[in-house]
């Protein structure tokens, strides 16, 4: 009788199998854990140049343009957000007793020939009068 046939190629898909499995295993304890942190500290780059970039600066420049609406005296010349220029003629605090200045307060501006009320928030810019930002050269 033959000896049974042995087939080589088997054997060697088990190998490969073998040395798939423990590729994987390595992956999975040893490499994935390492290349984690530099990840994360890139992730944490971005966020911060993000901040530093964008979002501070904006948050300070809101932050200028509330305190020159809150500082409206009459007087000023005003831009609206709808391209309106004029005078402040009278500025009426929305809320009545109330300690703090909202952005929903009632401004009369003088435009040409007609008088508009506007509320304190809808004013883009202050371009002249008591409390304008002073340009420094």
């Amino acid at each position: 009788m033959a000896p049974p046939l042995s087939l080589p190629h088997r054997s060697g898909l088990r190998m490969t199998h073998q040395a798939f499995s423990s590729a994987l295993l390595a992956l999975q304890f040893g490499g994935a854990g390492g290349s984690m942190a530099p990840f994360l500290l890139q992730i944490v780059a971005i966020f911060g140049i993000f901040y530093f970039l964008i979002i501070r600066p904006q948050q300070t420049q809101k932050k200028k343009h509330e305190e020159a609406l809150r500082n409206i005296k009459r007087g000023d010349r005003v831009v609206t957000f709808g391209g309106i220029i004029g005078e402040v003629v009278h500025v009426k605090d929305g809320v009545e007793g109330g300690s703090t200045k909202g952005m929903e307060d009632e401004v009369t501006i003088k435009s040409a020939e007609s008088r508009l009320v506007i509320e304190r928030g809808r004013i883009a810019r202050i371009i002249g009068g008591t409390s304008a930002p002073v340009a420094k050269p």
